[in-house]
């Protein structure tokens, strides 16, 4: 099950247990608890700090608890963690026996206080890349809070389950039996959700920071690679992101970012933040700016106002807001996402097993999604606008090869079809003959490109007309001390290493503007000029 590579890893961290961690498991005479018995016994063969117990009694079979020093543990596996769910079974086990996890000693703190009882189910999938986020976020609280439980469930595993719940997207959380939101989410994000009370303390506290030389908006590689250029500077430097990693999140194999041969978004992503760090960067998640106030004169503050109505200041600003899914924005999308409109088949494809699925989009990632589905869902059907795919050839190529694939060029589509619960089907025109036409499904997904994160600096500067910001060879912006970099720009070839140049040249475009510009005494303005 684990081979001697790995291995020899999970015994170096099992080292660091400091106190026994008994795992209590419930099994019955199914392969999947067979399986788990298997994977529990080679851990407890490991460390002498690790006890196996199979007395266990639960009304998810097979599943296992995780239980530290000091009582019942409030942390379940109702799945077999492999896959992207093995770290987070080794981070359980490390912070049930003591080590102390890695984040930041406040948020223990306020995991530790909240009040009241939450009893959280999290449905996940093997092959979600988003899951393990979640995942451990809750895990963490039910460790740290004898007042939280969290039961993690596999949706592969419990499918009945699944589909009494209509959970059609992983991750979804479910908090004491009703639905509490689904996607990634951080242990900072369930928090926000819990505590209302500390989004208020947090708005004042950002308010009342002192000026940055340098601000970054955006939390993908062009905001980290400025931030780490800028305090490389010795200049004082922030970054605020609605979540730190932006796309590189969602992104599943990363195989093109030079010096490496393999990685995953959400490594790179951690890395990255890791690396802004070290700089002692002054990092600001979960918050989103909704307006830019311009300078009065060069050299003067540049306001951002934050959606918690808190106003960061700033001598240059570098804009790296990056770019999100593409909507159809047809009848019934948003009515049925995650009941049915999905958007990541690696997240998402397990839990449309033996079902009828259609690909909306025919460039690169629409057929990579088909061909990823045609290993799980009983048919594909990819639909394209135009008369041709856009593919590299031999993906396409892969594609056609596939018996359950179809494949419809020159198609509109025009609206998602539910029953009220799910989707049921989806409506588009053949665009040859003008005819509508109507496809019986299950699941939709989504691969029609990215939108540039901009529509909150309409009127304030240059964009053009796709919305993406409008800048010259050095990052420069149509305001003075404003640059930009990465998805949300004019620069053409949307890649992760390119935004990772442009941001380290925007900040040192920016750190030329403040050593060429006399600082002004003056405040942000107030009224936004129009472009």
């Amino acid at each position: 099950m684990l081979d001697a590579a790995l291995k020899a890893q999970l015994q170096a961290y099992l080292e660091r247990l400091q106190q026994p961690v008994d795992l209590v498991a419930a099994l019955d005479d199914s392969s999947a608890a067979q399986e788990m018995r298997e994977l529990l016994e080679t851990l407890a063969a490991m460390s002498d700090k690790i006890r196996l117990r199979t007395d266990g009694q639960d009304a998810r079979v097979p599943s296992f608890s995780v239980q530290g020093q000091g009582g019942p543990g409030g942390l379940r596996f109702a799945a077999v963690p492999l896959g992207h769910e093995f770290t987070s079974l080794v981070l359980a086990l490390l912070w049930a026996g003591g080590h102390p996890p890695k984040v930041e000693a406040g948020l223990i703190e306020q995991i530790k206080a909240l009040p009241g009882d939450y009893r959280f189910e999290v449905y996940m999938s093997l092959s979600c890349h988003n899951c393990p986020d979640v995942v451990q976020a809750l895990s963490l609280m039910a460790l740290f809070n004898p007042r939280v439980q969290t039961v993690v469930i596999d949706g592969a595993l419990f499918q009945q389950e699944v589909n009494e719940r209509d959970v059609l997207a992983v991750p979804s959380v479910y908090l004491n039996g009703a639905v509490f939101g689904s996607g990634r989410m951080s242990a900072e994000e369930v928090l926000a959700k819990l505590d209302a009370g500390s989004l208020v303390k947090q708005a004042q506290q950002l308010d009342a920071l002192e000026p940055f030389d340098l601000l970054n908006i955006g939390g993908g590689p062009a905001g980290m690679a400025a931030a780490v250029y800028a305090a490389r500077k010795g200049i004082r430097t922030g970054l605020l992101a609605e979540r730190m990693g932006g796309q590189l999140n969602d992104t599943l194999g990363i195989e093109n970012y030079p010096a490496q041969l393999h990685t995953e978004g959400p490594k790179l992503a951690a890395e990255l933040e890791a690396h802004a760090r070290h700089y002692e960067v002054q990092l600001m998640n979960l918050q989103r700016a909704v307006r830019l106030l311009p300078a009065a004169q060069p050299g003067g503050l540049i306001g951002v106002e934050l959606a918690s109505g808190a106003v960061l200041k700033a001598r240059s600003v570098v804009l790296s807001t990056g770019a999100r899914w593409r909507n159809m924005n047809v009848p019934g999308e948003t009515e049925y996402k995650n009941r049915g409109v999905a958007y990541c088949p690696h997240c998402d494809g397990p839990l449309f097993k033996g079902k009828r699925t259609a690909v909306i989009g025919g460039g690169n990632s629409g057929v990579e999604a088909a061909i990823d589905l045609a290993g799980i869902v009983q048919h594909v059907t990819l639909l394209e606008f135009a008369d041709e795919l856009r593919a590299d050839a031999v993906l396409q190529a892969k594609l056609r090869s596939l018996p359950n694939v179809s494949v419809i060029t020159q198609a509109q589509t025009t609206e998602v079809l539910g029953d009220g619960a799910r989707v049921v089907g989806l409506r588009y025109t053949d665009r040859r003959s003008g005819t509508p036409q109507e496809l019986a499904l299950e699941g939709i997904f989504v691969q029609i490109g990215l939108v540039p994160n901009t529509e909150w600096l309409k009127g304030t500067l240059e964009l053009n007309r796709f919305g993406e910001i409008a800048i010259d060879a050095k990052g420069h912006t149509s305001l003075p001390g404003v640059f930009a970099a990465g998805d949300c720009t004019t620069v053409p070839y949307k890649q992760i290493v390119i935004a990772a140049g442009e941001g380290a040249k925007a900040a040192l475009s920016a750190f030329d503007y403040l050593i060429r510009t006399p600082q002004a005494q003056t405040a942000p303005i107030e009224a936004v000029p129009q472009v």
